[in-house]
């Protein structure tokens, strides 16, 4: 499976124990994998913490929050709850062919002013709310939004409420739209296989990193209770995927080109896997894997 998928690291965690850790040649503990859109779920973790401290609701609209936009008939419609759970409506497809590299998230990806994108890209395909569909300009608003209210860049964030916390054991890095700018909060933060697996572990250990208590234990419910809309028919919630055929304790940080942070809290399993594999991967057939993983670890267990 590794070498068909074109694995590039491969993890398990079970009960807080590295009980696997594998490498292709040429990569190694030391080497900074690119996350692509497993960032999304990092930076729920970072909204969590600032709900919980009272910077942000999840009521607040788009427009109170950045007022620049300046299309309050479409960003005075979304709240940052739509914004978690990919139901804002905002019509930027998740188009990343190369031959189309200035359309939908391709051409985000490479545009050099990420606050003039989204301010020129508020148009709606549907009414906030009232669909589910997997659009990474939400996270970019996100990522607006808490460097907004927070007043520090996402990276600064990144690196006082979780990185240092939890321990990790090497720093990470955030891509910026241009140098000086702001963080592609959508995808593209860099870190050890082993950091990965510490932020699955903070998920699967309610927040807590030993004794420390990084993400509020609420949050971490929240990202375990499915919202009310799927996205494009997958159960999601607040940038978390739940895998086909778990359970609430079963949930998945995933981004394009195969890399998957897997949290199962019911077994006490963490696997992080991050590939070079083709955007069409059969991601069910990955987590049907790392559940039989899961299920065969706790069944071993005294």
């Amino acid at each position: 499976m590794l070498d068909a998928t074109h694995t590039n690291a491969f993890l398990v965690v079970q009960n807080g124990v590295l009980v696997h850790e594998w490498y292709r040649p040429g990569k190694g503990q030391t080497t900074l994998f690119p996350s692509w859109s497993v960032a999304k779920s990092i930076v729920s973790l970072l909204v969590g913490s600032a709900v919980a401290r009272g910077k942000l609701s999840e009521t607040d609209k788009v427009s109170a929050l950045l007022p620049e936009l300046r299309h309050p008939a479409v960003y005075g419609q979304i709240t940052v709850r739509n914004l978690l759970d990919m139901t804002s409506g905002i019509a930027v497809p998740e188009n990343y062919d190369p031959s189309h590299p200035l359309t939908g998230t391709a051409g985000m990806y490479l545009t050099r002013d990420l606050t003039a994108f989204v301010r020129d890209n508020a148009h709606l395909a549907f009414k906030p709310g009232s669909e589910g569909h997997y659009r990474s300009i939400d996270t970019e608003v996100l990522g607006l939004i808490l460097a907004r209210v927070e007043g520090k860049p996402l990276a600064e964030l990144l690196s006082e409420r979780v990185w240092k916390p939890m321990g990790a054991q090497a720093d990470a890095t955030w891509n910026l739209d241009r140098d000086g700018g702001v963080e592609k909060a959508f995808c593209c933060i860099n870190a050890t296989a082993r950091d990965f697996a510490r932020l699955g572990l903070l998920v699967a250990d309610q927040g807590r990193s030993g004794e420390t208590r990084i993400i509020p234990a609420r949050w971490i419910e929240r990202i375990s209770t499915p919202a009310r809309r799927a996205v494009d028919g997958w159960r999601y919630s607040a940038q978390w995927w739940h895998a086909p055929n778990g359970d609430e304790d079963d949930i998945s940080a995933i981004g394009v080109y195969g890399q998957y942070v897997y949290v199962n809290r019911n077994t006490g399993t963490v696997i992080v896997k991050l590939s070079d594999h083709g955007a069409e991967q059969d991601e069910t057939d990955t987590l049907a894997v790392m559940q039989a993983i899961a299920a065969d670890l706790a069944g071993r267990q005294p």
